[in-house]
């Protein structure tokens, strides 16, 4: 089966204006383009809306809310934004194991693996990374716990490195923790809350897990 034409397949935002574009993206799916030919979702927000720009970035695996700039001024704007952490983004991910306690924070540096590119890991040397985590549900027959997770810091594969860390890694991780089990790795970008990059308005977009 083909992937669908990125000129063709509709994108329907959950926002769109003269400033940005807030849409979902599905697992599986690239952010920008790979180094082979594919489906991604900035070509398919491009083909219907031409001047949308790359914020930032979700893994492949990962599914769930993206921000796109429209126009180089308003990029830059939102650009700033996460580099200033003003933009606040929450995870839900189901995790491997039961965690006792209710709530806790991971906060340890990270870096990347050379060697296993593009795995990244606990490095003392590397940038500060810090992770909070709020157990949502318990599943004693599965074995996992069902989580809320919110990066404060955006390094690369920061929540799949940190829970890995605990000793708890995202159920279908294939990278991180096993690929055994779901056809996707359970993590999902659920929440976003920022400033309106033009208006200075506050805006907040939810997209419940789809697992």
């Amino acid at each position: 089966m083909h992937s669908p034409n990125p000129i063709s397949a509709p994108i329907n935002p959950l926002y769109l204006d003269h400033a940005c574009v807030i849409v979902n993206k599905a697992a599986g799916q690239l952010s920008v383009p790979g180094r082979l030919v594919g489906d991604c979702l900035a070509s398919q927000v491009q083909a219907h809306v031409p001047d949308a720009l790359v914020v930032h970035r979700l893994d492949q695996a990962t599914s769930g809310l993206m921000v796109l700039a429209r126009g180089i001024a308003m990029q830059r704007v939102l650009s700033r934004m996460f580099e200033d952490r003003r933009v606040h983004k929450t995870y839900v991910a189901v995790v491997q194991g039961l965690l006792a306690p209710d709530e806790g924070e991971v906060d340890l540096p990270l870096s990347a693996d050379w060697p296993r590119r593009p795995m990244q890991q606990v490095h003392v040397h590397g940038k500060p990374a810090l992770t909070r985590w709020q157990v949502l549900g318990r599943d004693p027959a599965a074995g996992t716990s069902r989580l809320l997770l919110q990066p404060l810091t955006g390094r690369t594969h920061q929540l799949r490195v940190h829970m890995m860390a605990m000793g708890h890694p995202i159920v279908g991780d294939a990278l991180y923790g096993s690929s055994i089990g779901p056809s996707r790795m359970l993590l999902h970008a659920q929440g976003l809350q920022f400033a309106h990059p033009a208006t200075g308005q506050p805006m907040e977009f939810d997209s419940p897990a789809p697992f």
